[in-house]
């Protein structure tokens, strides 16, 4: 069945009111929809999962590419837009609707993709659930612009930090389409940007294999202030350390004394490469207490 973007949208604001509570800003220019379909790849008789299905405009192309849906919706009257417009793929179960937190609600195991406008407001706790239980699974995701840059680290020196660190893990990170705020209703007040996460082991890729979580913190906690050198930043050890089996404040101590004189330690957080976040946290896991 076709059915209009512009169709959609009106349809879903003419019977309740936008909360921003939610983030909604729901998207409407075809070419932005046509763009994110066509960066995920071929999509026929893959399941695909939709965070924040909304009016359905996005599902409705994903549902034209073959793929078999399941939408994660948390909004009431968005939930019963959705039974009303698209009846005949949920009585085939070509899609289906999941109610609940996207943050929070269990999502289907077997999923081979992740497409989706993600609201705002909750795009960096959704990147770490994908990290820590979908990493395997590519993802195109339309996001707002900054945010994405902070991603794909593409301006250098200045977008470096613990975000595109730990998306570099996992993934090789693909900046789309920049998409104005006229592409949407209600308009956002900024640009947004597709993105497209493609899993890319970097541990094993690089053989290493130092603990995730002391990755995370060390560039979690540096990152507090780009202007102070590492051996600064690094005196204090991570609040969460010791979730870290075998580590404790004596221990981390004693790493940081070990590496009192290595260069490393002298480099501000964003002079760093990736790579070089890694040699770092060998130097740190070498040592024992």
């Amino acid at each position: 069945m076709e059915r209009s973007a512009r169709f959609l949208v009106d349809i879903l604001r003419d019977n309740q009111s936008i909360n921003r509570d939610l983030g909604q800003h729901y998207l409407l220019d075809t070419s932005v929809l046509n763009a994110a379909i066509e960066m995920a790849g071929e999509l026929a008789n893959l399941h695909v999962l939709e965070i924040g299905c909304g009016p359905g405009t996005l599902t409705h192309h994903l549902l034209l590419a073959g793929a078999r849906v399941s939408a994660v919706e948390i909004d009431e009257g968005s939930l019963l837009h959705m039974q009303m417009q698209f009846s005949e793929e949920l009585a085939s179960s070509q899609l289906s609707l999941i109610e609940g937190d996207a943050l929070t609600v269990e999502w289907p195991q077997d999923i081979d993709a992740i497409v989706a406008n993600i609201p705002y407001q909750i795009s960096s706790p959704l990147l770490e659930r994908m990290q820590r239980e979908f990493r395997s699974i590519p993802a195109v995701l339309l996001v707002q612009e900054e945010f994405a840059e902070r991603m794909a680290m593409a301006i250098g020196p200045l977008d470096r930090g613990p975000l595109g660190l730990s998306l570099w893990l996992d993934f090789e990170v693909e900046m789309g389409r920049r998409v104005p705020p006229s592409c949407f209703s209600p308009q956002p007040r900024v640009h947004s940007r597709l993105i497209r996460l493609e899993p890319f082991d970097r541990l094993a890729a690089i053989q290493s294999d130092i603990d995730r979580r002391l990755y995370r913190q060390v560039t979690s906690q540096c990152f507090t202030d780009r202007r102070r050198k590492l051996r600064n930043l690094l005196k204090r050890a991570p609040r969460r350390l010791s979730r870290i089996p075998g580590w404790h404040r004596e221990r981390w101590t004693g790493a940081m004394n070990s590496l009192k004189d290595h260069p490393l330690m002298d480099e501000r957080p964003d002079m760093l490469e990736p790579e070089d976040w890694v040699d770092l946290c060998e130097l740190i896991l070498a040592f024992e207490s």
